[in-house]
């Protein structure tokens, strides 16, 4: 039996690379539909996205000094392309002050930092040396990245809860650095495989985590009307229940007892709003494209 020549199964592996790479890069649709569908980007953070194209354009300008790296330049091409569609989305309904943030990140990584990388290794006369410096830049970075995923498995070890992971986005991102990582053995390019070992390896502890605390319910408090709360209550309510008091007592000496009832009511509505409110953004966090990327 003859063994499949190495040429072939690079290019076999790079292919489903840029199939699940692709995949992964089309996630985040469904939350941008969403942000388009709201007209508003409140409570969602632009850092994975800006972090995310600064990492596709330095793979492309290592794909571009690199001989025959056709797989990676289309691949970090179409990256660059959908995260500053995503940007520019972001961009548009996000409030002023996201808006800010996400303009001085853009200036920068994607203007100074980029601009100071490439400026600086295209002036290194020895194309070889030039292809390695780039690639230990992307190298450090790519670790950078992958290390990312540390605060959502610290996150759930402390909560012993998987809401803010997704499954199927930590499943395809480890087959992406299992293809990634096999076509860089193959071509024998160090700065391929060696960022995805770590992402092989992130990977799968967030997926083992998932498969841990999956059953794991957490403790669901107790609701209390602010008639039946004890005289001691969080402090942010305290205002209501000082201002209850303080009426229900000028009430009982005037004789209008109907003071308390109203104040009651006043109580419970704003026990409403803040409920609604904890809910709105507990939904913006599971839904935020921090569990992406």
């Amino acid at each position: 039996m003859v063994a499949p020549d190495p040429h072939t199964l690079a290019s076999v592996f790079g292919m489903l690379g840029t199939l699940v790479s692709f995949l992964v890069l089309l996630a985040p649709l469904p939350t941008f539909y969403r942000i388009y569908k709201r007209k508003s980007a409140d409570g969602f953070q632009s850092l994975p996205y800006s972090v995310a194209l600064f990492s596709a354009m330095l793979m492309l300008y290592y794909a571009y000094i690199k001989e025959n790296a056709y797989l990676l330049l289309g691949i970090n091409s179409f990256g660059s392309i959908i995260e500053t569609i995503y940007l520019i989305v972001y961009m548009i309904y996000a409030p002023s002050n996201s808006r800010i943030f996400t303009a001085k990140l853009l200036v920068l990584f994607n203007f100074l930092a980029y601009g100071v990388i490439v400026g600086v290794t295209y002036q290194i006369p020895n194309p070889l040396l030039r292809l390695k410096v780039v690639g230990w830049i992307n190298v450090v970075f790519s670790v950078c990245v992958f290390a990312a995923p540390l605060s959502i498995l610290r996150l759930v070890i402390r909560t012993k809860s998987v809401e803010y992971m997704s499954f199927p986005l930590s499943f395809c991102l480890t087959i992406c650095a299992v293809m990634w990582f096999f076509y860089g053995l193959l071509i024998k390019d160090l700065f391929v495989a060696a960022p995805n070992i770590l992402g092989f390896t992130f990977g799968m502890a967030q997926m083992i985590l998932f498969l841990v605390y999956k059953n794991t319910k957490r403790p669901i408090l107790p609701e209390f009307k602010l008639n039946e709360m004890p005289n001691r209550v969080a402090a942010a309510n305290d205002e209501i229940i000082v201002a209850c008091e303080s009426t229900t007592q000028t009430g009982l000496k005037t004789g209008e007892g109907e003071n308390k009832t109203s104040c009651e009511a006043d109580g419970d509505h704003e026990n409403q709003s803040q409920t609604t409110e904890t809910s709105t953004v507990t939904n913006d966090i599971e839904t935020s494209p921090e569990s992406i990327v």
